[in-house]
């Protein structure tokens, strides 16, 4: 008896059955344009190896002009063709089915060549979009059943059409970006001809033993946005068009509320899939921030839908729905939904990977293989750095000890946790308690070693992580002066008023932990409330007239750095305007350009500015979040001993601290070893 039974039941769809309710939901890697075919197929393989019941790949151009940006990959030549064909193969000698998705940018394009249904600049591109005509229409049509067509040739199972984020489907759906006149635009019924249309000749083009997604915005969280009557009369004629799944997308990407961030809650957004279930005799499928076979299942249970898509699950865990299937639950890696590995990379123009499993993508580069010769390994730091490299050596059969001076695991994720919005993090940290118990690795809580200690072991490594740095700011006696690790670890009372002295990420962590009286993202109807979001029966795109609705703050905070810029600019490039918004409904003062004169009982007198006068800044609490140093003194005195450790993480370089970094870092050191 499975603990899963509406997750791994097969899903009939006529001419083909599903294994399960498990869809690999599409995300661009930017593995097809580095060219490197068999790196491709070995990706998309060993997510169809782990279980995945349908995979569907990153977004696939049907032109040119419709690429999310120049040099876009596509199916345009035979060539193209030939080499998608070793993917689905791949897939298919694994028992995995794989549709390829068709996406037109529109006015998302990030080319001068976009075009669009109007002349509508997006927001979150530089680029003035082309007005199609009825020719350049038709094209775009003809381009994307073309693209269809060929996915067929390339053994593709299916194809999903992208209707929904605001790419160029959506775009023709609301009038927030069609303000035509002619048989394209005005009325909904003109507005939604355009998909319609493009449904049919996918389904025409390809035939009728073959899948075919729309990818339907459920609710658009933009101004203008569709009601949910709209949304409802699309859904039934996309049916009637030919779709064989409603897959439902949520948010425009220049939506003001974040969708898939790590602060949203667990399916956060199922309600409104649920809210299609009945009015449509075809599959449904619900996505976002479903991340756990537990989650899922109750997804399923409750009606919310037919399937369940997870993207970023399956770069954390490959396995995810075979270790669900052999009562593994427990060892599936969490997606943490960071960004900081994969969205964030895919929006700088890198290849898109994961912070908790560093293989993801490089499946053919970082291969982990048994130890030919197993040696006594010492990891002195239970951080990320060392966690990773632990669980990597002990299971390529190595024998490790893990030193940790503390009581428990985590380093700087045991504080991270601590953090409103980042609650995912413990499930990493019991992610990690696990694997070290299933790889035999020997923890050694409290206990510093020394280098008497390892004197016996055949490779030492350190990840003895960071120290905060003190900024080295004059304070005059009796001024309450913390750092972020007393405030983190619960060590020491705050005040009502509170100064923050640095703006990282630490800083703005500190600040959110410091102003947030609840943890909204574990209570859906608080964080609904918070971010403004109603029924889209209520409201056009789902957005409450009352706007955002934030409870009060613990205290007041201000939070400053020296840098001249705005805070939180280099914060990650996905996430970091939801911490500056969410700061800022708290009422956190942020300050940039600040030279720091001195800390007193009152506050920090500080000037803003070259020209500034000096002013202070009340406060009875002042955190220091003013960076890192290494903690590497071990790492010293074994190497005066003549030993040579391998150091990692922040142990090596407190600047950028990142935990990316460090789980890479100690994935591919252990892997060599």
């Amino acid at each position: 008896m499975t603990d899963y039974p509406n997750l791994l039941t097969p899903l009939d769809l006529g001419h083909v059955t599903l294994r399960n309710r498990v869809l690999m939901g599409s995300m661009h890697t930017g593995l097809e344009e580095t060219k490197d075919w068999g790196r491709v197929a070995e990706f998309y393989a060993t997510r169809a190896r782990g279980g995945a019941g349908l995979i569907v790949t990153g977004g696939m151009a049907p032109n040119r002009e419709g690429g999310v940006f120049p040099g876009a990959a596509g199916l345009f030549s035979d060539e193209d063709i030939a080499n998608h064909r070793r993917v689905t193969e791949a897939v298919h000698d694994e028992g995995g089915r794989i549709a390829m998705q068709i996406l037109h940018a529109g006015r998302y394009a990030y080319s001068p060549e976009c075009v669009a249904p109007s002349p509508i600049k997006s927001p979150i591109s530089p680029f003035v979009p082309k007005e199609l005509d009825e020719e350049g229409i038709e094209k775009q049509i003809s381009d994307i059943a073309t693209a269809a067509a060929r996915a067929r040739e390339a053994g593709y199972d299916g194809v999903e059409v992208m209707g929904s984020e605001g790419y160029f489907l959506n775009q023709f759906l609301v009038t927030r970006t069609n303000r035509r006149t002619d048989r394209w635009g005005g009325s909904y019924e003109n507005r939604m001809r355009l998909p319609l249309e493009v449904m049919r000749r996918v389904r025409a083009a390809v035939g009728e033993d073959f899948i075919v997604i729309y990818r339907i915005s459920m609710i658009d969280l933009v101004p203008e946005g569709s009601t949910f009557d709209e949304v409802l009369l699309l859904a039934r004629e996309m049916e009637k068009a030919g779709a064989s799944i409603l897959n439902t997308g949520i948010g425009w990407h220049e939506a003001r509320i974040p969708t898939i961030a790590t602060s949203v809650p667990r399916a956060a957004f199922t309600w409104v899939t649920k809210k299609l279930m009945g009015h449509v005799s075809i599959p449904v499928i619900t996505s976002n921030r479903i991340n756990t076979p537990e989650v899922a299942e109750r997804v399923l249970a409750s009606g919310a839908a037919d399937m369940v898509s997870m993207a970023r699950p399956f770069l954390a865990d490959p396995d995810f729905v075979r270790k669900a299937a052999e009562d593994r639950a427990r060892e599936i890696a969490p997606c943490i939904a960071c960004n900081q590995a994969c969205l964030d990379h895919t929006f700088s123009g890198k290849i898109s990977t994961c912070l908790v499993n560093p293989r993801a993508a490089y499946e053919t580069e970082l291969v982990i293989e048994p130890a030919t010769e197993p040696k006594r390994i010492a990891i002195v730091g239970a951080g990320p750095a060392g966690l990773s490299a632990a669980i990597t050596a002990a299971g390529r059969g190595h024998g490790v000890t893990l030193f940790e001076k503390a009581g428990r695991i985590g380093g700087q994720l045991d504080m991270a946790a601590e953090i409103p919005g980042k609650e995912e993090f413990k499930g990493l940290l019991e992610w990690f308690s696990i694997m070290l118990g299933k790889h035999g690795v020997d923890l050694r809580l409290g206990q510093e070693a020394g280098v008497d200690v390892l004197e016996d072991f055949d490779e030492i490594i350190i990840a003895t992580g960071v120290r905060p740095r003190d900024p080295g700011i004059p304070a005059e006696p009796g001024a309450r002066v913390l750092s972020y690790q007393d405030v983190l670890r619960g060590k020491a009372e705050v005040g009502e008023r509170v100064a923050i002295i640095g703006a990282g990420g630490i800083g703005f962590d500190v600040a959110e932990y410091l102003v947030e009286t609840d943890h909204p993202t574990l209570h859906l109807e608080k964080w609904l409330k918070e971010w403004g979001v109603t029924d889209p029966e209520r409201a056009r795109g789902g957005l409450a007239p009352e706007g955002p609705q934030p409870g009060p703050p613990a205290r007041k905070v201000t939070l400053m750095q020296r840098k001249a810029e705005k805070p939180g600019r280099r914060l990650g490039k996905t996430t970091g305007w939801i911490h500056r918004a969410t700061l800022r409904m708290k009422g956190v003062e942020m300050l940039g350009g600040v030279t720091y004169k001195k800390i007193t009982q009152e506050g920090v007198l500080v000037r803003i500015g070259d020209e500034g006068e000096t002013r202070l800044i009340p406060a009875d609490t002042v955190v220091l979040c003013a960076g890192q140093e290494s903690e590497n003194d071990l790492a010293e005195a074994l190497m005066a001993a003549g030993r040579e450790p391998h150091v990692i993480g922040g142990a090596e370089l407190a600047n950028e601290l990142d935990a990316k970094r460090a789980i890479d870092q100690g994935t591919r050191l252990a892997s060599k070893l």
